[in-house]
């Protein structure tokens, strides 16, 4: 039931998402934004520009955002179910390594460490490699392993240049999209 309604959530993120499209090309406001004083008084050397573009990556990015919490949320509470010491005995060794090489990166950086929880160490594509190390356990979720690899490579192509600051392309959108709506549909 918990993944129906964090489902139902990032449907309405996806919803919400084309709202505010449509109110962009139309050019109405459905939700008070920062005023221009106030974004520009931290940082007026960048560009009305870059700030616009911001705005408009600013939608894809939570929504990428969401549906990758959502995924390790997703992945979490499988193997937690099936084993308490999950992170240890159910996620592959290599992707355990490239986590604690991440989380020590950033502690001899002296930074903020990101989180307690190994699973924020993970980059994108080794939810996959988890998933299908564990495909007994998400078989019941998914329909199929190789549409859940498909689908998340695609993801993951889309997420780069979202992650990387670069503006998306139309065609990218609609790839974001219609990916979005297929990783859905494997849970169908």
């Amino acid at each position: 039931m918990s993944h129906a309604i964090k489902y139902f959530g990032l449907n309405n993120i996806a919803l919400e998402h084309d709202l505010r499209k449509v109110a962009r090309d139309k050019k109405l406001q459905i939700r008070p934004s920062k005023t221009k004083s106030n974004r520009d008084a931290y940082y007026p050397q960048i560009t009305e520009r870059i700030r616009h573009d911001a705005a408009a990556m600013a939608e894809h990015y939570e929504l990428f955002y969401c549906l990758e919490i959502s995924i390790r949320d997703l992945i979490r509470s499988t193997l937690e179910e099936k084993e308490s010491d999950w992170w240890d005995k159910l996620v592959p060794q290599c992707v355990r390594d490239n986590a604690n090489k991440s989380k020590s990166r950033e502690s001899q950086a002296g930074v903020t460490p990101r989180s307690t929880d190994p699973l924020s160490y993970t980059n994108f594509g080794e939810l996959g490699e988890i998933i299908k190390a564990n495909w007994k356990l998400f078989s019941d979720t998914f329909t199929e392993l190789q549409a859940v690899q498909n689908t998340l490579a695609r993801l993951n192509t889309v997420r780069a240049p979202i992650a990387h600051c670069s503006k998306l392309a139309e065609d990218e959108i609609l790839r974001l999209r219609l990916s979005l709506r297929d990783w859905f549909r494997l849970m169908e």
